[in-house]
């Protein structure tokens, strides 16, 4: 039988090459490769074993949340962005084409492999953009990476998934474990989620949530590791000393990170963290109301070409 979200794949694919980005695997080290999506200038004319050319634009790295890779979580927001910024688009790892033989499952080891990726295609300095799972791989990077990571925009996540939020979050949203949330195995569970994630509710067909856990929901084992890697100890989590400019932009209406949690962790951050909400839109914000999230974030990106300029 036909899987209509496997059949849309193509076409996506295609919407992003329109776009001006194209996928690209880069070797991490042995045993680990990353599908990237990256600017079709970068790559056009690149011989074998050439090093990437660099890009001559700003650039900015989208990273993906856990329910489905890059340029599914991503595909608004691509081609609002491209005429003026260097586009990127990871899988992470066990994501699109991504995967390690590694037993690591850390957002450490992630930010780590997608640094050494970005550095491989001639990346010395970004703006990193995080939705969710992805938005702690970005506070990682931008922890360890300073000199790499000049600002950050984060939707829907937090710094650290101690387990104490992640106790809280699960029982408010009814849920016994993050596996049970976020790799549903049935209509039923992918339907509990979507409910969890959107501000409006959502209706497909019974057979369009069939194919897309057919396609979006693969390497169940090492997500499910991933989910154990994310939670630390309450103890564990200090809030680093980040010298980039933070933009918290939200659906003001997230259950599963809520506003309250953003407006913490944005005095937490101090005086280098901004915050903004969007109004009717939840934790899905950048899909469910695409073309405000994108008018928020090219404000955000704007202003820091402006500090680029004045200095």
């Amino acid at each position: 039988m036909v899987n209509f979200v496997a059949l849309q794949k193509p076409l996506l694919n295609g919407l992003m090459k329109m776009a001006g980005i194209v996928p690209h695997s880069v070797e991490i080290e042995s045993g680990t490769v990353m599908n990237i999506w990256v600017p079709t200038e970068s790559v056009k004319k690149l011989k074998k074993d050439q090093p990437m050319i660099k890009p001559n634009k700003p650039v900015v790295v989208l990273v993906h949340g856990f329910a489905a890779e890059g340029i599914v979580t991503w595909q608004f927001q691509v081609g609002s962005l491209t005429k003026k910024y260097a586009v990127y688009v990871p899988d992470l790892l066990f994501f699109g084409g991504s995967i390690t033989d590694s037993q690591d499952r850390s957002p450490t080891f992630q930010a780590e492999c997608l640094m050494k990726g970005l550095r491989k295609m001639g990346v010395d300095k970004c703006t990193v953009v995080g939705f969710s799972y992805g938005g702690m791989v970005a506070f990682k990077m931008a922890e360890l990476y300073p000199d790499l990571v000049g600002a950050l925009v984060v939707s829907g996540s937090i710094l650290a998934m101690t387990d104490s939020i992640s106790n809280a979050t699960l029982e408010s949203l009814g849920f016994s474990s993050s596996s049970e949330l976020l790799l549903p195995t049935s209509v039923k569970g992918l339907k509990a989620l979507l409910s969890v994630a959107a501000h409006k509710r959502l209706w497909f067909p019974d057979r369009l949530h069939k194919d897309f856990l057919e396609v979006m929901f693969n390497n169940r084992k090492e997500r499910g590791e991933l989910l154990e890697g994310l939670i630390v100890s309450n103890k564990d989590p200090t809030i680093p000393n980040f010298q980039q400019r933070i933009h918290l932009l939200w659906g003001e209406d997230d259950q599963i990170f809520k506003l309250e949690l953003a407006q913490n962790m944005n005095e937490q951050l101090g005086h280098n963290a901004t915050f903004e909400g969007i109004k009717k839109a939840g934790h899905l914000v950048h899909l469910e109301r695409p073309c405000v999230y994108n008018r928020c974030l090219k404000k955000f990106l704007a202003s820091l070409q402006q500090v680029v300029a004045h200095n």
